[in-house]
């Protein structure tokens, strides 16, 4: 995998990455929705790592992990949950982190309070 992180500082994104891969794939906007029970659960903490454990099967499916995402963008309904979504999205990337946009929407489907995309990239497929 070949990418050049562009000053990450303290922040969990960085400025700016250069990657040269072979492959990118788009992964959709994931919600907290639980795959065994089909229901959201309660409070931006659990619909968070639930987004992002939703995310991480969708990338172990095509063998890539976290370590190959170049882009996230996340939807939250309240912007004051910022800090919160923050403190989860760190312990799901190391400190290359992803670059990142985060933005605040008047509503997500089936009520969910945060929506997470991304592109990932890799070499081989």
């Amino acid at each position: 995998m070949v990418k050049k992180i562009i000053s990450s500082g303290s922040f969990p994104f960085s400025k700016a990455i250069i990657h040269n891969f072979k492959y990118t794939m788009e992964i959709s906007g994931q919600i907290g929705i639980d795959p065994k029970t089909g229901k959201l659960p309660e409070g931006i903490e659990k619909q968070t790592h639930q987004a992002l454990e939703n995310m991480k099967k969708i990338l172990e499916e095509a063998g890539w992990s976290f370590e190959n995402i170049i882009k996230v963008k996340i939807y939250l309904t309240n912007m004051d949950d910022y800090a919160a979504v923050n403190e989860i999205y760190k312990k799901y990337f190391s400190s290359d982190y992803p670059t990142r946009v985060a933005l605040a929407v008047k509503a997500l489907p089936l009520g969910a309070l945060i929506e997470i995309e991304c592109t990932a990239g890799n070499d081989l497929f």
